[in-house]
This record gives structure tokens, C-alpha cells and sequence, in this order.
């Protein structure tokens, strides 16, 4: 019953933290290229989480690391940049109705590859939010049409890749302590991402003396610190105590947060949009319903 409580907690807190984050990559792209927030958000995120889980790295059996490295660059590195270029393109609420494609694919490779069982009823109840997303990109299609959907595929291999990531936390790392998980996948994709930065010409003068520059860095770092660092450990535990299905299900609600966002910041919403969000909370409650 405590776990029962405590996932929907989970849910909630990650739904307005993650919701939040489309707009603060937005905001921080007006000074930034994609690869500097990609690599500036995964540094600062890195700095972080390491220095409060360095002495976690201990607890991380030899036979996991691969799992850790991998859970990284699939779960945090590689999607941080696929969302940033996305957006140069679409808005961010957008982009992140794509992102509930993530249960799906949850279910379809939890299934085909970690051999992970569904119920019928979770497979309708994602079936059902994939229905209500579909209604919101078309929707969402409608009013932007200047828009490049073909950036969408970022996305998508995003939702990918975090469908494997969860997958591999539940089968391969269920007994690692979410703290460790987040400062061990940063630990291995740090560097990288420095190198990554190194050759995006952030340290030039034109991008140092950019105006919009120090606002931005405020957005990547506020991004940083809630939507990854924090958001990472939270997520991390919320598959541990639950399924793989209801965690990849906070891309459900996500983007009811992020549409709020997109509102406010000048972004086109439809009330038939509003229907469709309603009908993926109903899909998240299915998926997640107790006999």
C-alpha cells in the first residue's frame, strides 16, 4: 500500500518537473546552440549528481557497469541533444505530446526483448494514451503548419532509446540504489559531453559575448538541476518500485504540464487538444488500475 501511495507521488512530481523542462530547453536555446545545451546540461547535471553520489559509485557491482554505461548514454546523454534540436524546429509542447510515445514503445520492447509481461489491461490503457497523443500531434499539426515535423524523428528515436533505458533499470539494475544509478551513468558520460562542448566553439567570443547568453545558462542550469539531476534519481527509484509501464507513463501527463507552458509562452492550443490530454490521463488510470 506504501509503494501504491508513493508511485503516484512519484508521478506527479516528475510530470511538472519534466513537463517544465521542454520550455526552460526552449528558453535556453535563444542562447544556445543544441550541442552546448545538450553538453552544458549534461556536464552540470554530471557535477552535480557526482559530487552527492561519488561515494555511491562503491555500492555498483563490477558486473553492472556495463548496464550503468549503457543506461547513460541511452537514458540522459544522447536524448539531451535529440530533444534540443528538435525544438529549433517544433514547439515544445510539442514535442512533448511526442514524448508519450515512450509507454508504447516500453511495452513493445519490454515484451520482444527483456521478455518483461504486459497485462491486456495495460496494453488498452497505453493503447488508449497513444490514441489521445496521436489527436494532440495532429491537432497540433493543424495550427503550426510552418512547422518541420521531420525534426520529429529526434524525438522519436528519443522515446526509443528511453524505452530500452527503462527496461534495462528494471531488469538489470533493480537492486542498485537510484543515487548510484544517476552519478554512475553520469560518471560515464561527463566526458564525452565535455568533448562534445570543446568543439561547439562555446568558449569563442562570439558566443561569450552574446547578450542572451547569461539568461540562458540561468534556464540550463535551472534545467540541470530539477529536470535531470533531481528528475534522474526520482525516476530511478519510481521504476523500482513500480513497473516499467506506470514509470514510462509520466510521459503521458508530461505534456498537459508542458502545454500549460506553451500556452504562456505564445504557443498555439486547441480545446480539442484539451480533450486529447484528458483522454491520456484516462489511459494512464487504465494502464494502472488495480484488479
Amino acid at each position: 500500500m506504501k509503494n501504491l501511495n508513493l508511485k503516484w507521488i512519484y508521478l506527479v512530481i516528475l510530470s511538472v518537473i519534466w513537463g517544465s523542462s521542454f520550455i526552460l530547453i526552449k528558453k535556453s536555446l535563444l542562447g544556445l546552440t543544441p550541442y552546448q545545451l545538450g553538453a552544458l546540461r549534461t556536464i552540470i547535471t554530471g557535477l552535480i549528481l557526482l559530487s552527492v553520489g561519488f561515494k555511491k559509485l562503491k555500492s555498483i557491482e563490477k558486473t553492472k557497469l556495463k548496464w550503468i554505461a549503457l543506461s547513460g548514454f541511452l537514458g540522459s546523454f544522447f536524448p539531451g541533444f535529440l530533444f534540443a534540436i528538435a525544438e529549433t524546429e517544433i514547439d515544445s509542447a510539442v514535442v512533448s505530446i511526442l514524448n508519450s510515445l515512450v509507454p508504447l514503445n516500453t511495452i513493445i520492447l519490454g515484451f520482444t526483448v527483456f521478455k518483461i509481461i504486459s497485462t491486456r489491461r495495460q496494453i488498452i490503457g497505453v493503447i488508449i494514451g497513444f490514441i489521445g497523443t496521436s489527436i494532440l500531434i495532429y491537432k497540433g499539426s493543424e495550427l503550426n503548419p510552418n512547422q518541420n515535423y521531420f525534426f520529429a524523428i529526434f524525438v522519436i528515436i528519443s522515446t526509443l532509446m528511453y524505452a530500452v533505458n527503462v527496461n534495462i533499470i528494471k531488469r538489470h539494475l533493480q537492486d542498485v540504489k537510484p543515487l548510484a544509478i544517476a552519478a554512475g551513468n553520469y560518471a560515464f558520460i561527463i566526458i564525452p559531453a565535455v568533448i562534445v562542448l570543446l568543439f561547439t566553439n562555446f568558449f569563442s567570443s562570439e558566443t561569450l559575448n552574446n547578450e542572451k547568453l547569461p539568461k540562458a545558462l540561468i534556464f540550463v542550469t535551472i534545467l540541470s538541476i530539477f529536470g535531470t539531476a533531481m528528475a534522474k534519481v526520482l525516476f530511478n527509484k519510481l521504476v523500482q518500485i513500480s513497473t516499467p509501464v506506470f514509470a514510462s507513463s509520466v510521459t503521458y501527463v508530461i505534456p498537459i504540464t508542458a502545454l500549460i507552458w506553451g500556452v504562456l509562452d505564445g504557443e498555439s492550443f486547441s480545446v480539442i487538444q484539451a480533450l486529447a490530454a484528458v483522454l491520456i490521463l484516462f489511459g494512464v488510470y487504465l494502464a494502472n488500475r488495480r484488479k
